[in-house]
């Protein structure tokens, strides 16, 4: 009798799913506070948290499609993802040496490039591992994992900011014990993962403009689209800082942050298996008009409850964003480009990343957050009428 898969989905995809979770719940031990860190520690400004967030959010993918293409290329894909997540265990050391802002900006900008080097070879292991029909639960149930160490992460920060209080040293205790699990993660990736077996037929040698050139014309609508809805997608780090400007205190922000992480987890595999069965383009067109919403909503926010509704709501957008969207481009493409074709897709979407943050750092130093919001909003909406439109 032919073994079910585990989970539905199999062994690769659970594996994998572990090492995100403990992945993020290091991650989000620090991430959540870096920019209350950033401004009350080190007392940087908000153009210098848009400064930081946005280089980190634009290296994160900057790399990626070369990084997808040569693992195409070569077949070795778990090796980028050991080395990505590697570097990005090792450079979380910096953080707890930190004493000025542009440390802080050295160790995101070299963790982010631990995420570019494990990102796209990662998701094309995942895509490789079942099929077209269960592509979005898969990615569904990784990216709730994932998001069930990000649940974790913040509440393991909030109990020690409890305990200890809202002092320069629990920040930098909380960052020496976010360590550990970042070191398990590597641990289980590098003996439960395997490479996914190949179609026999399948020969990766094109060169990198030929690989480019193949790409459907489907796939090169819908980056078009992506990279002008990013343009509106800038730093979580910013509703953070709109949270505490309404006067929600920083730990309680952590709890907002679980909130928005607990509804990431519970809506990332029914999204995924809705796109499976009604298509994933009215999905991620749904997906860019929430954020819209939720952009608009924190311009107008006055209230600690508006803070943790759209905080809520903002788990649900991110939820289809990370999974419906990669499914699509896996869909789009064969295993035999689709390492370079999830890069390039990283990669466009990243280069919009930074002028992003920037921008709305400025709009709202000089005019106030509801223009700087408002205009990401206004972004927001017009791509998702694009898609529905013109993303055929």
């Amino acid at each position: 009798m032919e073994k079910k898969p585990l989970l539905g989905v199999g062994r690769n995809i659970v594996a994998l799913g572990v090492v995100s979770f403990f992945t993020d719940v290091s991650s989000e031990m620090i991430f959540p506070l870096l920019p209350i860190f950033l401004t009350s520690v080190l007392g940087a400004g908000k153009e210098l948290v848009g400064l930081i967030e946005g280089i980190a959010d634009s290296i994160s993918s900057i790399f990626d499609i070369l990084v997808g293409y040569f693992s195409d290329k070569f077949e070795r894909r778990k090796d980028f993802v050991v080395a990505g997540y590697g570097l990005s265990s090792i450079v979380k050391i910096g953080f707890v040496l930190s004493t000025s802002w542009w440390h802080v900006l050295i160790m995101r900008g070299l963790e982010r490039v631990g995420k570019g080097l494990r990102t796209a070879p990662r998701d094309s292991i995942i895509a490789a591992s079942v099929n077209e029909k269960t592509r979005g639960r898969a990615f569904g149930l990784h990216r709730a994992m994932d998001t069930a160490g990000a649940v974790v992460g913040p509440v393991l920060a909030y109990f020690i900011l409890k305990l200890f209080g809202e002092t320069n040293s629990a920040y930098y205790d909380i960052f020496k014990l976010a360590l550990i699990p970042a070191f398990i993660a590597v641990a289980v990736l590098i003996l439960f993962v395997r490479e996914p077996r190949k179609p026999a037929e399948i020969k990766r040698k094109h060169p990198f403009w030929d690989s480019l050139k193949q790409t459907s014309g489907k796939y090169k609508k819908f980056l078009a689209i992506s990279v002008l809805f990013s343009v509106a997608y800038f730093s979580f780090a910013f509703f953070i800082v709109r949270a505490t400007d309404i006067g929600v205190k920083p730990e309680d922000v952590l709890l907002m942050y679980i909130l928005y992480n607990a509804m990431y987890l519970l809506f990332s595999v029914p999204v995924g298996t809705l796109s499976d069965r009604i298509g994933r383009k009215p999905v991620i067109a749904g997906a860019f008009a929430l954020y819209g919403l939720v952009c608009l909503g924190f311009a107008f926010a006055s209230l600690w409850w508006h803070a943790a509704l759209l905080f809520a709501v903002y788990g649900i957008f991110v939820a289809t964003d990370d999974s419906v969207n990669k499914a699509y481009v896996s869909d789009l493409e064969p295993d035999e480009i689709r390492g370079m074709a999830l890069g390039a897709y990283n990669t466009a979407t990243a280069a919009a990343y930074l002028p992003a943050s920037l921008l709305v750092g400025i709009l709202w130093s000089t005019q106030g957050p509801v223009v700087g919001f408002g205009v990401a909003a206004a972004i927001a909406i017009i791509s998702a009428v694009a898609l529905m439109v013109y993303g055929k």
